[in-house]
């Protein structure tokens, strides 16, 4: 993936997100707008509401007393908070049902609110609104440098989305990280995956994903490697800290595993990403086993105070379903956080 397609998708349900109200559901329900899987269609599948369909499908609209026709609308809690970068509306398999245009609004409302309140909040336009096509996926950048807690999707007037995707960067609370030992590789926290060497069967940015991989798609899993070297991934951390333990997950990997780990740090502040030398070695190639969880406490001693950025090297191929990297921030890094906030808040 590409551009904003790239970036974490902040509103979907396996990262928290939540349709926590819509105008109407008849044919198809609102909590399919965030599905973490490509939509479905089975032609010929007819309920008691019609054509059944893997998203959200409203009531053909009438013009009320007033003779106006309203539209009809999904708010979306995010399940990361955060910069949003990009929208993508997705129309799949609405093909005679689908609404000819969608605008979506943005707003950030602070501490756990009601759907009623969210609803009466100040809202941002961060997709104006726009015409929509049938069996369709619509992408549309968004430029707007704020911190949004939820979004809002119209359609007009009605009609049937499969999918939103909010692609962006979480911005987490610093108050919430500051004084804690945290893990510092997730992506709830802010970290994300800036490069790989390969993402044949999924994305390496599955194992900054929150909880615990229920099958092999829901981790990192590269293809079958022929030729000399190893597979990598460099993350970015949620701010500058001091790694003090590891934990290499390859639930779900019985037959694919690595055979073995490394990790490795750096300062991007004072050394390149480009530069293999720059890079100081925060665990040695160490041997792991097939669908485990493994603890490894690393020796802060030996190793540059403060990184910002850690490598995993897995040899020579194969997968992890998470990659949890526990420390401390470091002051500067409490500080960046703080400043960040302070800027998009």
């Amino acid at each position: 993936m590409t551009g904003f397609a790239s970036l974490p998708d902040l509103a979907l349900r396996t990262l928290g997100g939540s349709v926590i109200s819509a105008s109407d559901e008849s044919f198809a329900a609102k909590e399919n707008l965030l599905n973490p899987w490509a939509p479905r269609f089975s032609p010929g599948t007819f309920g008691a509401k019609g054509q059944e369909y893997d998203g959200w499908e409203t009531a053909r609209r009438r013009p009320g007393e007033d003779g106006e026709l309203g539209h009809d609308w999904a708010i979306v809690r995010l399940g990361l908070p955060g910069v949003i970068h990009g929208v993508v509306v997705d129309t799949a398999w609405f093909k005679g049902n689908y609404p000819p245009h969608a605008s979506v609004e943005a707003c950030a409302v602070p501490g756990h609110p009601s759907a009623a309140e969210v609803a009466g909040a100040s809202w941002t336009e961060i997709v104006p609104r726009s015409p929509l096509k049938g069996d369709t996926e619509h992408s549309f950048p968004v430029d707007v440098p704020r911190r949004f807690t939820h979004v809002r999707l119209n359609i007009f007037p009605d009609g049937g989305v499969a999918r939103l995707r909010v692609h962006g960067e979480a911005v987490p609370d610093p108050r919430l990280l500051t004084g804690l030992t945290v893990d510092l590789a997730a992506l709830e926290n802010g970290a994300r995956v800036l490069s790989c060497s390969d993402e044949f069967y999924s994305s390496p940015a599955n194992m900054l994903f929150p909880g615990t991989a229920r099958d092999q798609s829901e981790g990192w899993e590269t293809a079958r490697r022929r030729g000399p070297g190893n597979d990598w991934a460099i993350v970015r951390l949620a701010a500058p800290g001091i790694v003090r333990l590891a934990e290499i997950d390859t639930s779900n990997l019985r037959f694919n595993a690595p055979a073995q780990v490394s990790l490795s740090g750096i300062d991007a502040r004072s050394g390149d990403l480009e530069d293999p030398g720059a890079w100081h070695e925060l665990l040695g190639r160490t041997r792991v086993q097939p669908d485990g969880r493994h603890r490894f406490r690393l020796d802060t001693a030996t190793v540059p105070p403060e990184v910002t950025h850690v490598r995993v090297d897995i040899h020579p191929d194969g997968g992890l379903a998470r990659l949890r990297l526990f420390g401390d921030l470091s002051a500067g890094g409490e500080r960046l956080l703080a400043a960040r906030w302070d800027d998009l808040t």
